[in-house]
């Protein structure tokens, strides 16, 4: 875990999550008998399922790093190290997701077990999805729309936290109604996280207009729906500049701010405090662009 963390990623970003949306919603007038179980307003439980988030999410980064050998060239390294890093990936992967697993199990709630499990298949659902859509990152995208683009997003970025966010509301007993504005708030924050990544390469102020960019991301997919496919087809050479003045970029923003709103407003049911301030400022970084 230490080798993926990192000081310039913010990597456990889904634990931090999960642990200020449990301290914003508290105790449920159900588990009031049980609050002396509680360490600054969180269950020793839900610290679990923080953890056991964050590990999933590690575990699955691993297996993303595994590399394709057929695809190597002589200057990557020789080709048994490649292979023998494969091997550590799939390992180390899968121990890391074992390890969640069993922890898993030991929350003893068979609703969380249920939603983390299905969590899982998302990602496993959504990943597919983008290795068949492309073999190269910078491949050029079947022709989808932005729906679909959020299919796929959902399943690959946003299901783990929507998820576990609904999942620590049950270890709390919360309210089913509690528990959906929770899911709400971890799906449309990671759907703007995801955006407000995609946006980068074209709204950062830089000397260089070379930043790599993904044909698959939110301001191409947008630009190819505005465009139409066969003009699309003709620019691909000039994408990037043409993305820029285009409608795609401030689409991708202005869909970024609405699913940053629509988190901000599943907040709005939690009473007031320090963690959903810190909630509602990881939704403010997200939508600010410059």
């Amino acid at each position: 875990r230490d080798f993926v963390y990192d000081s310039r990623n913010n990597l456990q970003m889904r634990g931090l999550v999960v642990l200020l949306i449990s301290k914003a919603a508290g105790p449920s007038t159900a588990e009031l008998s049980f609050q002396h179980n509680m360490v600054s307003g969180i269950y020793s439980s839900q610290r679990s399922l923080a953890e056991i988030t964050e590990l999933i999410h590690t575990a699955f980064l691993v297996h993303r790093g595994i590399v394709n050998i057929g695809e190597l060239k002589s200057c990557d390294g020789p080709l048994k190290d490649m292979q023998f890093g494969n091997k550590m990936a799939v390992l180390s992967g899968d121990f890391l997701l074992a390890n969640a697993c069993t922890s898993l199990a030991q929350l003893q709630n068979t609703k969380v077990v249920e939603l983390i499990s299905s969590a899982i298949g998302d990602l496993v659902q959504g990943i597919y999805y983008e290795n068949s859509k492309s073999s190269e990152e910078n491949c050029l995208t079947d022709d989808i729309g932005i729906s679909t683009w959020k299919e796929q997003v959902f399943l690959s970025h946003s299901a783990l936290l929507a998820k576990s966010c609904q999942a620590a509301m049950e270890l709390a007993k919360h309210s089913a109604e509690i528990q959906d504005t929770a899911f709400q708030y971890g799906k449309h924050m990671s759907m703007s996280h995801k955006l407000h990544s995609d946006l980068q390469p074209f709204v950062k102020e830089s000397s260089s207009d070379t930043m790599a960019f993904s044909l698959n991301s939110a301001p191409a997919v947008l630009h190819q729906e505005f465009l139409g496919r066969e003009a699309w087809i003709k620019q691909i050479r000039e994408l990037q500049e043409a993305i820029k003045a285009g409608k795609g970029v401030t689409s991708a923003i202005d869909l970024c701010r609405c699913h940053g709103n629509r988190a901000l407003a599943a907040l709005e049911r939690f009473p007031p405090s320090e963690a959903r301030a810190a909630l509602a400022n990881i939704v403010y970084a997200v939508t600010r662009f410059p």
